[in-house]
């Protein structure tokens, strides 16, 4: 039995020749309940609403069909059900044969007469999305969203604006192949928890950000600092190497104070999460200003004091600790707690402050490793130039996935 996976495009007026050659020939037609209806068969056919594919695949080992079809919306190849499918008539012992279909994102593209070969494509259809580091991820390029169920346009757009990024433009296109499809352009502000046909494509656009990647260790220079201490660039950049970032991982900076090291994992991490913990009211301000200045939308700030303030924060993969106030060993605990896996970077400039980071990270089973930074910068004398010492600092390290 040879079991035909058809992607019916975007609506039922989509249909390719290929896609309607292979119906006509149908004894049973597979797929959602939408789908099912909508096919331009005589309703004789055998019909068996389900998208559960063991299910589909067990409903075919129970009868002797000549030539089953499965139907699915869209492309067979862009977050289609088929994928897991295949695999499970593979090992019935089925042959199979795709038919793609007009995904909703070429459909929109044709409709806006645009080309979509640079877009970034989303889905929020198996998995939670999260839209902030998806626009970020994309580095410019418009980012187009297969929205869903909670995963709404207003929904993703109202992450965004919260984001501080409801400037971007958003297009929504609606039952597109459908008589009463429609495509409207807003600014995400304006589209924000706006209720939308669960049948909705949303394209962002218009993110450009304010600097280009590049490797960890941005110049002091180019942060806003005011009288809040921040970690120097040497330190910085030895910090975030020993962190080793995964571009969507979860990040904690505690005693964040400028935010120098937050904003950088946000910018390495353009898929991920960092939060950056201060109680100083200037520091957050500085923060909050440091965090535009580089458009690290994906940088969330908390006010309060560790441990207290990391309570309600996700489990993080990592943890920069730059200032603790007496609370190091509770601020680890928490972090370990959360996260046992969890890499941890403690910077000290003084004896004491490196003797309990070893100590607490002992206690935690952690075998801390120790690097001590000395630089010195040049300075201008006449017509000479003198280096002058920075103060040395201490990275401790501990925990994470052991290097190979």
């Amino acid at each position: 039995m040879e079991v035909v996976l058809i992607g019916m495009g975007p609506g039922p007026g989509c249909l390719t020749l290929q896609a309607q050659q292979a119906l006509k020939g149908a004894d049973c037609l597979m797929g959602s309940r939408r789908l099912l209806e909508e096919c331009p068969l005589p309703g004789e056919v055998h019909r068996f609403p389900s998208t559960r594919p063991g299910e589909m695949v067990e409903h075919l080992r129970r009868h002797a069909f000549r030539a089953p079809c499965v139907l699915f919306s869209g492309d067979t190849g862009f977050h289609s059900g088929a994928a897991p499918l295949l695999p499970l008539l593979k090992e019935a012992g089925f042959t199979w044969r795709l038919i793609p279909g007009v995904s909703s994102p070429q459909y929109l593209a044709a409709l806006l007469g645009r080309s979509w070969q640079d877009w970034s494509l989303v889905s929020a259809h198996a998995a939670p999305v999260d839209p902030v580091g998806a626009v970020l991820e994309a580095q410019g390029r418009p980012v187009c969203f297969l929205t869903s169920g909670k995963a709404g346009a207003g929904a993703l757009c109202a992450l965004l604006a919260k984001a501080g990024l409801g400037h971007l433009k958003a297009t929504v296109g609606e039952s597109l192949g459908y008589p009463e499809e429609h495509v409207e352009e807003f600014t995400v502000s304006q589209l924000a928890g706006e209720e939308r046909s669960p049948l909705t494509v949303l394209l962002v656009e218009g993110y450009r950000p304010p600097r280009p990647l590049r490797a960890p260790g941005l110049e002091d220079e180019v942060f806003l600092r005011g009288e809040v201490p921040m970690t120097k660039q040497e330190v910085r950049a030895a910090a975030l190497a020993k962190l080793a970032p995964a571009p969507r991982g979860v990040y904690w900076d505690v005693g964040a104070g400028t935010g120098s090291v937050a904003v950088e994992l946000a910018l390495l991490c353009p898929g991920g999460q960092v939060w950056a913990v201060e109680r100083g009211a200037e520091g957050c301000q500085l923060i909050r200003a440091n965090r535009e200045r580089f458009g690290a939308y994906n940088l969330r700030l908390v006010q309060g004091t560790a441990p207290l303030a990391l309570q309600e924060l996700p489990a993080p993969d990592g943890v920069f600790v730059g200032g603790s106030g007496g609370e190091l060993e509770a601020i680890l605990q928490c972090a370990i707690a959360k996260n046992p896996a969890a890499r941890l970077c403690v910077t000290a400039i003084a004896p004491e402050t490196l003797a309990a980071a070893i100590t607490a990270m002992k206690e935690l089973g952690l075998t801390p490793q120790v690097t001590q930074i000395t630089a010195a910068r040049s300075r201008k004398a006449g017509a000479l130039h003198l280096m002058m010492g920075q103060n040395p600092v201490w990275i401790i390290t501990g925990g994470g996935k052991e290097t190979p």
